[in-house]
């Protein structure tokens, strides 16, 4: 017996991280489709492209002006970033206990109680994939648009934002066609990009501002280009004018990760930590920067930014700046676009959307689930056709992106608390700090859902009506309405492919992992 257990520990320390990842993925009922070339840093990077600052600000530094001005954006920043981490906590918790690409919807499924697990994992599943296919089109909006801008500086060109969202969309989806072998290394040129491009934008138009904003107007400047007026209209837009900061923060991690129970976890924590702290600091520096708040907010280039650029390095310099812009925002789509199809495979792996025969296929030479790729292009252009042109419509998207994503997160994060007895830890926990973090960010998330689908402007009426409450109510119709008709008849949840066995994972691997778990967890 003693020989037979010394054999058996031997095994268990021998087996590759691949395997063990694979061999988690089979505890779960899954088989490991998707490739595995992702480390820790290759994690931190897709989640940092993702959450991408120097595309959410910029794209949203409009809204923020007219919505509370400096004072707002700064302050709010700050709350945002430590409220999304208690979101990014309890998140990762979550993520290195299940660790599949399937993430939130999965997760609602494995930490609910057996009978109310499908319509959990549902719901959940499609709020996720509406939040996926809207920051999708935040952000390929936001490249469209400020490459049509930059193709004005000094030339009587008109550019089609409409053409160059669609141009933008084709290119973002044939790179994500050739496979995470290739993703892996723009990752990597992503992450420098954005440490060295926002380090160096705002060093650029600080040195050559011609003069500087004070302290008090950067820290202390409200503005309501809301139309909303009285101390209860200042509080109701601080509210609102929060958008950029959390729109601009948010997070995510995909099945192709080594060491997934852990990478993905502290990928996301430090993408959140570092997207903090380089956010405020670009948003300090575009602050600092203004030379003239009326001719910024009401630029003839329609994005402030821009005129910030022009105003502080002139036209050349700015054309430089722009590209680095427009540089991240490719990188954010093309890893936003790797994430969505990630989701909408794992969804389609599970039966969970119109078409998952089809769109469940893995591509056998590259190891990706190409048609999903295209599925999300394709769905983030079309949501994108009602925003071109239209800076109220294009808030209200990114509002649909946040809803979407963080609903879809508070969901699994909510069942954590409410069924915690069921919850087995991962490698990463928060000890006695679970469930108070687990609670704030619950109550954070029915916060901003609530605040992302008031008016934005006043008087409202059809030019500023926020179109945000339309989308949220129609999947919320879509999802429970077609769940009564029909889905509670065959959707079970996660579908279990295989077992252990199936895989070659051996029996003894698979028990000793969750016997390691359940240590943990006590």
């Amino acid at each position: 017996m003693s020989g037979e257990s010394t054999k058996k520990e031997k095994v268990a320390i021998s087996v590759p991280n691949d395997d063990e990842d694979e061999a988690e993925l089979a505890r779960m009922g899954y088989k490991q489709e998707l490739k595995r070339e992702l480390s820790l840093l290759q994690n931190f990077g897709v989640s940092f492209s993702i959450i991408s600052i120097i595309t959410g600000i910029p794209s949203l530094f409009s809204y923020g002006l007219n919505t509370g001005g400096p004072a707002v954006m700064v302050w709010g920043w700050i709350i945002v970033s430590c409220m999304t981490m208690l979101v990014g906590l309890a998140m990762a918790e979550i993520c290195s206990a299940h660790p599949t690409s399937g993430g939130p919807y999965y997760w609602a499924a494995m930490l609910a109680n057996p009978e109310s697990a499908p319509l959990g994992s549902w719901i959940t599943g499609w709020f996720n994939l509406l939040g996926q296919v809207a920051i999708t089109t935040g952000i390929s909006f936001a490249c469209a648009t400020f490459l049509s801008t930059v193709a004005e500086f000094g030339t009587s060109f008109v550019p089609n934002s409409k053409d160059h969202d669609r141009h933008i969309c084709r290119c973002i989806g044939l790179i994500n066609t050739f496979g995470v072998h290739l993703l892996k290394y723009l990752n990597n040129v992503s992450i420098w990009w954005h440490f060295l491009g926002t380090t160096s934008l705002v060093i650029a138009i600080l040195a050559r501002a011609p003069k500087h904003q004070s302290a008090n107007f950067v820290f202390c400047t409200f503005i309501d280009g809301t139309g909303v007026n009285g101390n209860e209209g200042h509080a109701y837009v601080c509210i609102i004018g929060i958008l950029m900061a959390q729109y601009t923060l948010t997070a995510k991690m995909t099945e192709e990760t080594h060491n997934a129970a852990m990478a993905g976890s502290i990928g996301i924590i430090m993408a959140l930590g570092v997207s903090a702290i380089l956010g405020w600091f670009l948003i300090l520096g575009l602050l600092f920067s203004i030379q003239n708040l009326e001719t910024t907010i009401s630029s003839p280039t329609g994005e402030p930014v821009a005129q910030i650029f022009l105003d502080t390095v002139g036209e050349k310099g700015a054309i430089v700046l722009m590209v680095i812009v427009i540089g991240a925002m490719y990188f954010c789509g093309t890893f936003s676009v790797t994430s969505n199809s990630r989701m909408m495979f794992a969804f389609a792996r599970d039966g969970g959307i119109p078409g998952h025969k089809f769109f469940r296929k893995v591509d056998a030479k590259r190891g990706n689930p190409v048609r999903t790729v295209w599925l999300a292009c394709t769905l983030s252009f079309c949501l994108a056709l009602p925003s071109l042109g239209s800076s109220v419509a294009f808030s209200a998207a990114t509002s649909i992106a946040t809803i979407g994503l963080y609903i879809s997160y508070g969901i699994p994060i909510a069942l954590r608390v409410i069924y915690r007895e069921r919850f087995v830890r991962g490698p990463f926990h928060l000890g006695a700090f679970s469930m108070p973090v687990a609670i704030g960010a619950v109550t954070w998330i029915a916060f901003i859902s609530i605040a992302f689908i008031l008016p934005q402007a006043n008087p409202v009426n059809s030019q500023t009506f926020n179109y945000s409450i339309v989308c949220v109510g129609i999947v919320v119709l879509y999802s429970v309405g077609f769940w009564l008709i029909s889905a509670r008849n065959w959707f079970s949840g996660p579908i279990r492919q295989i077992s252990a066995e199936e895989m070659g994972v051996s029996k003894t691997l698979e028990s000793e992992m969750s016997d390691d778990k359940r240590a943990k967890s006590s």
